[in-house]
């Protein structure tokens, strides 16, 4: 679940890219339905090797019983990505024969 500061609340289901070393990645459309702030921008190492400027902006997540601010990153795309960071401290399970993703 996501929020804006204004504490407009959605939950906001995501793919899991551990490829992503950040927390999320959220489509600038949901960035724009919230009204959220731009932190400021970061650069990064896409994995194709190019270095991209993406744009940052402030975000309070409700995580696991718990909500805390995190910085969030822009992406154009539909889908958003939930990163490394997130899964830190936790169990990802995918089990292929039965078609299930836990996290716990």
């Amino acid at each position: 679940m996501a929020a804006s500061a204004n504490d407009e609340r959605k939950e906001v289901p995501a793919w899991v890219d551990t490829a992503f070393n950040g927390s999320l990645v959220i489509p600038g459309a949901t960035i724009q339905e919230f009204g959220l702030v731009q932190e400021s921008s970061a650069e990064a190492v896409l994995a194709d090797g190019n270095t991209v400027e993406l744009e940052t902006y402030v975000c309070f997540l409700e995580w696991f019983g718990s909500t805390y601010e995190t910085q969030i990153v822009v992406n154009y795309s539909e889908f958003p990505l939930l990163g490394t960071m997130l899964l830190a401290e936790h169990r990802l399970e995918i089990d292929y024969d039965k078609r299930t993703v836990t996290l716990r």
